[in-house]
C-alpha cells in the first residue's frame, strides 16, 4: 500500500514537473529564437541601409560608370562583405561588384524602380536568376540631392543568421534536457520528503485501527504534513482518553450490575424463604410478626434502590425541575440530625451541629436539599463506628456552605477520584455489611450542580471524610436578578 502511494506521488510530481519544464522551455526557446531572428534581421537591415547610403555617397557624382566606379564597388563588396548592384531609371542593372558581371543588363522589379524614383528606401528579400541562396536586400536611390539616376542594391546572405538561430535552438534543447533531468531529481526528492512522513502516518493509523494508542507520529516539519501529524497526534490522545473513559465506564457498569443484582437478590431470597416458611406453616404464631417485619424492611430496601435508580435516570435526562424558594438551612439540618440520631447511636456514633447564628436562607428546592443532606449523613453513618459526625453551616458569600465531617474509615486516594462516578462503590473490598449501589454520591453531585452550587471532598484513610457543599444564598439570586 505504501509502495503504491509512493509510486503514485512520484509519478505525479515527476510528470507534472517534467511537463512544466518541457512546455516552459519550449515556449521560452521559441520566443527567444523568434525574437533573436527578428533582432538579427532588423540589425542587418539597418546596417545594410547605412552601407548602401555610404556607397551612394561614393558614387553619386559619377554620371558615367567607368572602371574606377566598378573598382570602388569591388572595394565596398570586400569591405562590407555584401554584393552591390546599381541600376538605372529603367530598372536595368548597369554595374555590379561581381567581377564576372553576370547580372549586368538584367532588370529589377518595376515596383522597386517606382519607389526609387520617389526617393524611398526598400527592404526585402530578393531572388535573382542564378542565385541559389535567399538574400536580405536593401535598395536606396542613387543620386544627389533631388536628382535620381537610379538605385543601389546591397544584399547579404542569411546563412550566418540561420546558423545562429540553429545554435541557439541547440542550446535551448540541451537546456531542456538538463531541465528535465533536474526536474526528475527534484521530483524524486519531493516524493521522498512527502512519502516518508506519509509512511509514518500510515503506520500509526494502522496501529490506531487495531486499538493501540501508544504510538505517536514524530515529524518535525512545519508544513501541512507536520500540521496533519500534529492533528493526528492530538486525535490519538483524545481517542486514548475516550477509550480509557469507555473502559472505566464499562467497569463501573459491570460493578453496578453486580451490585444491583446482589442488592436485589439478597432481599428477594430472604423474602422468598420467609414467605415459604409462613406458607408451609413452619413459623409459630408468636414469631410471625418478627418475620413480617423482616419482609417489610426488605421491601423498603428494594424500594429505596429503585428510587435511587429512577432519580439518577431523571437527573441524567434533565427531567427533574427544581421548585426553588428560600430555605431555612438551620431548621432543615436540625430536623435531619434528630432523624438520624437513633441510627447513629446504634453504631456508637454521635451527631453534632455547629450552625452560624446569623445564617441567611438558601435558595433551593427544600425536598432536594434534604435529599442531599440525607445521602451525605447516611454515607457518614455507614462508614463510621464509635466515632462522631459534625454538621456545620455558615455563610460564605454568596453561598451557604454546609460541611459534613466524620471520623470514619476514610476513602483511599484511588477511590477518591472515582466516588462521583455513577454506580461506583467507595467501600469496594471492605466489610460486606456496608455494601451499597454506589448511587448516592452521584445523585448528590447532580443535585448540587442542578442548584448551581458546588461540592468537594477531602479524606484520609482511617481518619475520616469531609464533604463541603455550597448552595446559592437568597442574596446571590437577588443580585443576579438585579444585574440581569
Amino acid at each position: 500500500m505504501i509502495l503504491g502511494i509512493n509510486k503514485s506521488i512520484f509519478r505525479r510530481i515527476l510528470f507534472s514537473s517534467m511537463l512544466t519544464v518541457l512546455l516552459g522551455l519550449c515556449v521560452v526557446g521559441l520566443l527567444i529564437s523568434l525574437l533573436t531572428k527578428s533582432y538579427i534581421i532588423d540589425s542587418k537591415k539597418e546596417e545594410l541601409l547605412r552601407k548602401a547610403k555610404r556607397v551612394n555617397l561614393a558614387v553619386q557624382n559619377a554620371t558615367v560608370l567607368d572602371d574606377s566606379v566598378k573598382d570602388l564597388l569591388i572595394f565596398f563588396d570586400q569591405s562590407y562583405e555584401t554584393r552591390i548592384w546599381i541600376f538605372d531609371l529603367q530598372g536595368k542593372i548597369v554595374a555590379t561588384s561581381s567581377k564576372d558581371e553576370v547580372y549586368i543588363g538584367k532588370s529589377v522589379d518595376a515596383s522597386i524602380v517606382k519607389k526609387v524614383k520617389n526617393g524611398e528606401n526598400t527592404i526585402l528579400n530578393m531572388e535573382f536568376e542564378g542565385m541559389k541562396e535567399s538574400m536580405l536586400s536593401v535598395v536606396v536611390p542613387w543620386g544627389k540631392d533631388n536628382q535620381v539616376f537610379g538605385g543601389i542594391v546591397l544584399h547579404s546572405p542569411v546563412t550566418g543568421m540561420n546558423e545562429t538561430i540553429t545554435n541557439l535552438r541547440e542550446t535551448i534543447l540541451w537546456g531542456t534536457l538538463f531541465g528535465l533531468l533536474l526536474s526528475a531529481v527534484i521530483a524524486s526528492y519531493l516524493s521522498w520528503t512527502i512519502s516518508q512522513p506519509l509512511q509514518k502516518i500510515d503506520r500509526v493509523a494502522a496501529k490506531i485501527g487495531m486499538g493501540d494508542y501508544s504510538e505517536r507520529i514524530r515529524i518535525q516539519s512545519k508544513d501541512e504534513i507536520g500540521d496533519l501529524a500534529g492533528t493526528i497526534n492530538h486525535m490519538v490522545e483524545k481517542l486514548e482518553i475516550v477509550d480509557q473513559e469507555k473502559k472505566k465506564l464499562e467497569q463501573i457498569r459491570q460493578d453496578f450490575l453486580a451490585n444491583v443484582s446482589h442488592e436485589l437478590r439478597t432481599p428477594l431470597t430472604a423474602m422468598q424463604g420467609f414467605l415459604e416458611a409462613l406458607q408451609d406453616g413452619l413459623i409459630d404464631e408468636s414469631a410471625k410478626p418478627r418475620y413480617y417485619g423482616i419482609i417489610y424492611n426488605e421491601t423498603l430496601h428494594m424500594n429505596r434502590l429503585v428510587d435511587d435508580i429512577m432519580d439518577l435516570i431523571k437527573l441524567e435526562n434533565n427531567e427533574i425541575i427544581l421548585s426553588r424558594s428560600p430555605v431555612d438551612v438551620k431548621s432543615l439540618l436540625t430536623q435531619i440530625a434528630f432523624k438520624f440520631e437513633p441510627e447513629a447511636s446504634a453504631k456508637g456514633t454521635s451527631i453534632g451541629l455547629q450552625i452560624s447564628t446569623e445564617l441567611p436562607k438558601a435558595y433551593a428546592d427544600l425536598s432536594r436539599l434534604e435529599q442531599i443532606a440525607n445521602n451525605l449523613i447516611k454515607n457518614a453513618i455507614k462508614f463510621t463506628e464509635n466515632g462522631s459526625i459534625v454538621i456545620r453551616a455558615f455563610y460564605e458569600e454568596p453561598y451557604i456552605r454546609i460541611v459534613f465531617s466524620d471520623t470514619g474509615i476514610g476513602i483511599s486516594p484511588d477511590d477518591l477520584e472515582m466516588i462521583w462516578e455513577r454506580f461506583f462503590k467507595v467501600d469496594r473490598g471492605r466489610s460486606k455489611k456496608n455494601q451499597g449501589t454506589g448511587l448516592g454520591l452521584a445523585i448528590v453531585r447532580e443535585l448540587v450542580m442542578l442548584h448551581e452550587g458546588k461540592i468537594e471532598v477531602q479524606s484520609e484513610i482511617d481518619k475520616g471524610t469531609t464533604f463541603n457543599v455550597w448552595i446559592p444564598g437568597v442574596e446571590m439570586v437577588q443580585d443576579k436578578n438585579l444585574t440581569g
